[in-house]
């Protein structure tokens, strides 16, 4: 989330009016009844409770206590929904602008922990909102990043590619966190971790577990620090990469 791309991996392709919402006025009435933070935020509770694919102008509406078509009054489109629910989700990832940390490393480690918390309250958003288009908590999103690199010596080229790196790590990260099966091994799966140790090449593994249950060995293994503490070591490790290479 550190810079956006806009390839949509989620399958879903998103029609887009010939502008963006943000370019269109808000609804004119002088107490317009709904603003565009309350239908996001009622398309982001749907979403969290049901799943992206319960999102519609429909259930939308419904949830606000209004009809679709009102719904449309400030809503021209789902592609426009979709918008709006995406700039609700970047701006949970801005930090205040004055808790964001002069040093370069505590900035970036500051907006990796907001942003990975932020994606594990909404982790279908990391595939549902792809494509959507960018709107101004992005920009201001993407802005507060390279704030975080303004006072070292890196080009624009080399910042691109920091931030592209630390954004990579945060969603891998945060897929693995979501899978319930991480940090664990089913039954079925420990019978053929069994099985392959005991029959195949993997002296390297077999080792690890030893003559144990390998469930009880995996969960050993990775279950010696907190997920939350393995994201800060990791984050940790890489930012100690980009430092040696960089010389900063």
């Amino acid at each position: 989330m550190f810079v956006r791309r806009t390839n949509n991996v989620s399958g879903t392709v998103y029609h887009m009016a010939t502008e963006p919402i943000w370019a269109a006025p808000a609804p004119g009435t002088r107490k317009p009844r709904f603003t565009r933070e309350q239908i996001a935020a009622a398309a982001l509770a749907l979403a969290d409770a049901e799943g992206f694919d319960a999102v519609s102008m429909r259930r939308v509406a419904a949830e606000l206590g209004a009809g679709t078509m009102t719904l449309y009054h400030y809503v021209r489109t789902k592609d426009d929904l979709v918008a709006l629910m995406d700039d609700a989700v970047m701006a949970e990832g801005l930090l205040p602008a004055d808790e964001l940390p002069t040093e370069w490393r505590a900035a970036l480690t500051a907006i990796a922990h907001r942003t990975r918390d932020v994606l594990l309250r909404h982790p279908w958003s990391m595939q549902a909102l792809r494509g959507a288009r960018l709107g101004p908590n992005a920009l201001r999103h993407a802005d507060q990043s390279f704030a975080a690199l303004a006072h070292t010596p890196l080009d624009v080229e080399a910042k691109i590619a920091l931030l592209g790196a630390v954004d990579d790590y945060v969603q891998g990260n945060v897929l693995r966190t979501d899978d319930p099966q991480h940090g664990g091994l089913s039954a079925d799966t420990a019978r053929f971790v069994r099985e392959q140790l005991e029959g195949g090449d993997l002296p390297q593994l077999r080792a690890l577990v030893g003559d144990g249950d390998p469930s009880t060995a995996w969960a050993r293994l990775t279950g010696t620090t907190s997920a939350r503490q393995r994201f800060a070591d990791g984050l940790a490790a890489l930012l100690d990469g980009a430092a040696a290479r960089h010389g900063i």
